[in-house]
């Protein structure tokens, strides 16, 4: 069995700082952002060694080959870096680089990391025991194994358990110091989503035209006389007359219409345009969404055409599913842990489970949040309104279902999912959805910019070259 490669992103790895007045915690400010973990892989069951993944038997002794601000990079540790990004290329079915620059590419990823976790460790930033064992589960939750089986595994490609979980520690620290220091500045004006969709659109052609249009259809018998004919138009333009007066094109579509579809308010649903007849498109095309154009006529009869919806494909999503949540937060004072937090959410967590007590009661008594005083109530959420390891807990979750604790930058939260419901987008909406893609290629752009910076004010020196 082969297994992918693991980009993290639940537990404890991202959120964003807040300003004042905050909003309920463990929701992204709009267009908030996730933080990334550098890819993990969980080598294939019966793997050999790092050393032999990355082709060359190991020297007798580990030598330094870096220096970061006094603390070194060994060669094992490259090697056993460069033998992880071999088996993701090969995952990809990507071919390795040769053999220097794949050492070169692990030394300078190592380099990096390391400057971000000092500045972690400099900030007085830490990851416990908890939330690394939340992190822990989590990859290895990913590829459908146990903790035990994932470790036997690591441990077959030459990768101890307490290596695995200190290089989880690192890649956890260098994220809470980006989520500190970059992703907080990071703004997305109007401006910018105009220009990304602007982009977008020339990228794609403009995009696949799709339209949601609502039909009263006023027959006209093949074998209708003149008389017939022209009384069947008097009919339809009677029917557009009251529609212009200010009647509602749903009701009318079901007293008048002679397709199957007026039953149920004429509406036809949202589909490309090539679906739908050229007249309908050709007579709707300059009409704004919620114009009404007609009656025109076909072959068979009189149409009475209403823009519903247009867009284009592959620029903004149409519909998105929305979640309604509640949660309980406990914020990790000065002398708390994530740990205690979490054991007294699991108290929490028996009385609703086991003992039957209401959920938004004890948000009522015991969440440090903005929203316990609704019971903990989010409301209904798009994607993207949480923070990653917050909705990604979320996503799991069946309607009443109540998740394990779960830490973010702001604390640990208790979550239960109330409904899941599909809505269509309003242009607001869509914007918003737009928002949040612009903002995060502006923090990819940021963070290099950022991880540059502090390359630079680090003292690096390089010794042996690596060996694999």
């Amino acid at each position: 069995m082969t297994f992918r490669a693991l980009t993290l992103s639940l537990a404890c790895l991202s959120a964003l700082a807040l300003s004042a007045p905050a909003p309920a915690q463990g929701l992204r400010t709009p267009g908030g952002s996730a933080a990334r973990l550098p890819a993990t892989l969980l080598p294939p069951a019966g793997t050999g060694s790092a050393a032999a993944a990355a082709g060359t038997a190991p020297r007798q002794a580990d030598y330094i080959v870096a220096v970061v601000n006094s603390e070194p990079i060994t060669n094992n540790e490259v090697r056993q870096r460069a033998a992880r990004l071999q088996q993701q290329l090969a995952a990809q079915n990507v071919a390795a680089p040769p053999r220097d620059v794949l050492a070169r590419e692990a030394l300078e990823r190592l380099v990096m990391e390391r400057v971000q976790v000092q500045l972690a460790r400099e900030s007085g930033i830490k990851v416990d025991d908890w939330a690394l064992n939340q992190a822990e589960q989590t990859v290895a939750r990913q590829n459908d194994v146990s903790v035990e089986e994932m470790h036997r595994r690591l441990a077959a490609d030459g990768v101890s358990p307490e290596r695995f979980r200190e290089e989880l520690r690192q890649q956890l620290l260098a994220l809470r110091v980006r989520e500190r220091d970059v992703e907080a500045r990071v703004r997305v004006s109007d401006l910018d989503v105009d220009q990304y969709l602007r982009e977008q659109q020339q990228a794609a052609g403009g995009g696949r035209l799709e339209l949601n249009l609502a039909h009263i259809f006023v027959r006209v018998p093949e074998s209708a006389t003149p008389v017939q004919a022209a009384e069947r138009e008097k009919r339809a333009q009677e029917i557009r007359a009251q529609i212009n007066a200010g009647g509602d094109f749903a009701q009318l579509a079901r007293e008048y219409s002679d397709a199957p579809e007026g039953a149920s308010g004429g509406e036809l649903g949202l589909r490309p345009a090539e679906r739908y007849p050229d007249l309908f498109v050709s007579a709707t095309q300059s009409a704004p969404v919620g114009g009404v154009v007609g009656p025109v006529r076909s072959p068979a009869g009189y149409h009475i055409l209403k823009v519903v919806d247009r867009s284009r494909a592959g620029v903004v999503a149409a519909t998105a599913v929305e979640s309604h949540a509640r949660h309980i937060l406990l914020r990790v004072q000065p002398g708390t842990t994530e740990a205690q937090a979490a054991e007294r959410l699991e108290e929490l967590r028996q009385r609703v489970v086991q003992g039957g007590a209401d959920f938004a009661q004890l948000a009522r008594e015991f969440s440090q949040d903005g929203s316990a005083k609704d019971g903990g109530d989010l409301g209904w959420a798009l994607p993207g309104r949480f923070v990653p390891e917050f909705e990604q807990t979320l996503n799991g979750l069946a309607p009443g279902e109540v998740s394990q604790p779960v830490a973010t930058r702001f604390g640990v939260h208790l979550i239960q999912l109330l409904g899941r419901r599909e809505v269509k987008l309003n242009q607001r909406q869509q914007r918003d959805m737009v928002r949040e893609a612009v903002r995060e290629k502006k923090l990819d752009e940021a963070f290099s910019n950022w991880l540059r910076d502090a390359r630079a004010r680090a003292y690096v020196e390089y010794r042996d070259a690596p060996q694999l």
